[in-house]
């Protein structure tokens, strides 16, 4: 049987084991993400299809069901923006908890973006759009 504090000490070593394997992958370097962003170096690019291909295989080994997608108005601009501000600040959302990590305390500003941005979201959508964000709900 799975205890509590089983499951938050697999947690803990998966978040390390994570957090060292993006720093040392360069994910948390804005010079890497740029060079990879404009073309420059193909070595980020190829990491996340190498993700891809691993996370895929082990979906359809484990037989996870795939669930429907549903496109819906926001999905086109809601990702030209979070592409956008990933370039502009040289990180997905989880990156700057890495860079923050790594000493790079500008990332704390993209931390602070990134909250203002999704409760704005929150409050926009729930005011105006009513948009289903479906298993991604704030």
């Amino acid at each position: 049987m799975r205890t509590r504090g089983a499951i938050l000490l697999a947690n803990i070593i998966t978040g390390l084991v994570l957090g060292f394997t993006v720093a040392d992958i360069g994910y948390g370097d804005y010079a890497e993400l740029n060079r990879m962003f404009t073309f420059q170096s193909m070595r980020m690019f190829y990491s996340f299809a190498g993700a891809v291909v691993i996370i895929a295989c082990a979906f359809a080994v484990l037989r996870v069901p795939r669930t429907p997608g549903r496109i819906h108005a926001g999905v086109v601009p809601g990702a030209v923006l979070f592409g956008t501000g990933w370039a502009i600040s040289g990180g997905c959302p989880a990156v700057p908890i890495t860079q923050v990590a790594g000493g790079y305390l500008p990332a704390l500003v993209t931390i602070a973006g990134i909250t203002v941005g999704m409760r704005l979201c929150r409050w926009t959508n729930a005011r105006y759009f009513h948009l289903d964000r479906g298993s991604c709900g704030l």
